[in-house]
């Protein structure tokens, strides 16, 4: 039998026809062959082979082997695993016969290259979801699949972008995968009805953290998800899609040290936008215990500050007017490009004072202030803010560079999580609650007009009353314009999955939480009060969805959403041209005349510019203090 094996594997292998071999290897010792013809006599005329590569006559040859058999199994005479595995490596770094080569591809018009297939795409949880969304429409548009649909019903590939932080975020996602599932099991009798106008049942695919979390359910699910890729995988996403063709299943979730995708130019999923956001780093060292972010996102990395400024660059010219930078822990940025060698022992990592951090830094490059500095000085009519911190990161210098430049935004997201020291400590956070505090005074002695907005957990495990009142209390005293709070749902994997006890009921969670929720909309409304009568720079985003006739509505320097009857202005740097509208993209002054806890309404003054409107506020806080 052996021989007989042998031989007949010889015997293909020895074909001329047979110029590519793929060969993948799974669970259970399971090995599939294929072999892909192109017959030696087709016409070498461009065209004529085109044609022939579509009609490719495909073989496959699959062995099922106990892991028993391989190990006894001996072919003399014949290819072992370790040539299958050698000549796949090799074979993987050339092109298909009928593909041009990549270094092609970019010189080819877009309107030119056929469509592989048109994409639908939901994106759930932060603004790194999206940002990664917009580097897979890049990467797919490269591959061929360059055409983009609002409605799930018409499309051949469905991305559902996941978030894993929360318990709800993974239900919806549950949700909106059954339906894709009714799409993909239902196509024909879809498509008579007229329901659908795909052209074949759409592959589906779940990409992000809980891609990363929950590989194996959902792949196991009914057989409803048929590509699973985490946020280190995604340049394999065109591959996996390959796979499927061959009856396959697609899954890559291995996590990286190196990935970041800086050589990637997002897709903009909004099209026209003057905002962007744009990822610095990626991953997260911090391992507090009840966050699942390290084992789905992986450690931190960040990518090299000059391919940062390129691609600012990229979008000041597609005219946008303010830059959100991203990371899960995005002040801890460092990065190491330009370095060859390890920090020198004894070298400080320069924390916020009375904070610690479980990991240590091995290489010490360029620091979030240091991007900061670089960016605000390139673009200065650009804005910039950044999410999420981590309240550890705040050395002076960064506070300083926050403070000296009018383009970086008095903005901080602080997330505190709770007010409780002890459970802060159980948390694995780094600080107490008094270091927390010294850091808020501390930013409002150096930026005295900041904003802040904090997240919060409600009902963590063994969270008592008392802990929950230090929660409260907290919120009251330093009076956030806006804060993200949530009841604890346990994620597996993590710290607190594998040491504790979700010991709070759901109802006392949720009783807290409106607790937190009541004491937020208290302290919220004085943010909003006090700035009733100032003069805010507002970066105009569109109409007012309340009023879109006649309203604009923007967002000033501090995070505040600001609303404004639409009608012209004089331009302070133009004072030629007669007075216009202000357009999505144009600053403006507003004076501030009412707030609501959640928004601000004035009367819009003038059409300026970063620099004017900030060179006039000094000039007239210069003369108030000569009188």
């Amino acid at each position: 039998m052996a021989s007989s094996l042998s031989t007949s594997l010889s015997s293909i292998l020895n074909q001329p026809q047979c110029t590519l071999l793929r060969i993948g290897i799974q669970k259970r010792c399971y090995f599939s062959l294929r072999f892909l013809s192109s017959y030696s006599q087709a016409s070498p005329d461009s065209r004529s082979y085109r044609r022939f590569s579509t009609r490719q006559i495909k073989c496959s040859l699959s062995l099922n082997l106990s892991r028993s058999f391989s190990h006894s199994l001996n072919l003399p005479d014949g290819p072992g695993l370790h040539h299958f595995i050698a000549q796949a490596s090799l074979t993987a770094s050339l092109p298909l016969p009928d593909l041009a080569p990549a270094s092609e591809v970019s010189s080819v018009p877009a309107s030119e290259v056929p469509s592989r297939g048109r994409i639908y795409q939901e994106t759930y949880g932060c603004q790194m979801n999206i940002n990664d969304m917009e580097i897979v429409l890049s990467i797919m548009k490269n591959a061929g699949y360059g055409e983009v649909i609002d409605v799930p019903e018409n499309a051949e590939i469905i991305f559902i972008n996941t978030c894993a932080i929360r318990d709800y975020a993974e239900h919806k996602v549950w949700q909106r995968l059954n339906y894709f599932w009714f799409l993909k099991r239902e196509w024909k009798k879809n498509v008579a009805t007229g329901r659908s106008q795909s052209q074949h049942p759409p592959k589906i695919v779940v990409l992000g953290c809980m891609a990363e979390r929950l590989k194996e359910k959902i792949l196991d699910a009914d057989k409803m998800v048929d590509v699973v890729c985490g946020p280190d995988a995604y340049r394999d996403l065109p591959r996996l899609l390959e796979e499927v063709d061959y009856g396959q299943k697609g899954i890559n979730t291995l996590l990286s040290l190196e990935e970041t995708y800086a050589d990637i130019t997002p897709v903009r999923v909004s099209k026209n936008s003057v905002t962007a956001f744009v990822s610095v780093m990626r991953g997260c060292n911090n391992m507090c215990s009840f966050c699942i972010v390290p084992f789905t996102r992986g450690r931190e990395r960040s990518r090299p500050v000059e391919s940062i400024v390129k691609e600012v660059a990229e979008l000041w010219k597609a005219g946008v007017k303010e830059v959100t930078l991203l990371g899960q822990n995005v002040n801890s940025y460092n990065d190491t490009s330009g370095l060859e060698k390890q920090a020198e022992p004894g070298a400080n990592w320069r924390l916020s004072e009375g904070f610690k951090s479980m990991s240590k830094v091995k290489k010490m490059g360029l620091r979030f202030a240091d991007l900061l500095d670089q960016l605000s000085l390139e673009f200065p009519e650009m804005r910039f803010r950044y999410t999420s911190p981590h309240p550890k990161d705040f050395p002076d210098e960064l506070l300083y560079i926050m403070r000296d430049r009018h383009n970086i935004c008095k903005y901080i997201h602080l997330p505190a999580q709770s007010g409780s020291s002890t459970v802060l400590e159980r948390m694995r956070r780094g600080y107490t609650r008094e270091a927390y505090l010294d850091l808020v005074h501390k930013i409002r002695q150096i930026i005295p007009d900041v904003g802040l907005s904090s997240d919060f957990i409600c009902g963590f495990c063994g969270e008592t009353e008392e802990e929950h009142a230090d929660t409260v209390s907290l919120m009251k005293a330093v009076g956030y314009d806006m804060a993200y709070m949530f009841a604890y749902s346990m994620r597996e994997r993590t710290h607190a999955h594998r040491n504790y006890v979700d010991d709070v009921p759901e109802e006392v969670k949720q009783r807290r939480l409106t607790e937190v929720i009541e004491a937020f909309r208290e302290s919220t409304g004085q943010c909003y009060d006090s700035q009733v009568g100032t003069v805010q720079l507002v970066l105009v985003e569109g109409p007012n969805k309340k009023a879109p006739d006649t309203e604009l509505i923007g967002r000033s320097d501090r995070g505040h959403r600001v609303s404004f009857i639409k009608m012209p202005l004089p331009d302070r740097d133009d004072v030629v041209t007669s007075w216009q509208n202000p357009v999505a993209g144009d600053y403006v002054e507003v004076r501030i005349l009412r707030s609501s806890r959640a928004s601000l309404h004035g009367e819009a003054l003038a059409i300026t510019k970063l620099s004017t409107f900030f060179n006039n506020m000094d000039e007239e806080a210069v003369a108030c203090a000569r009188s």
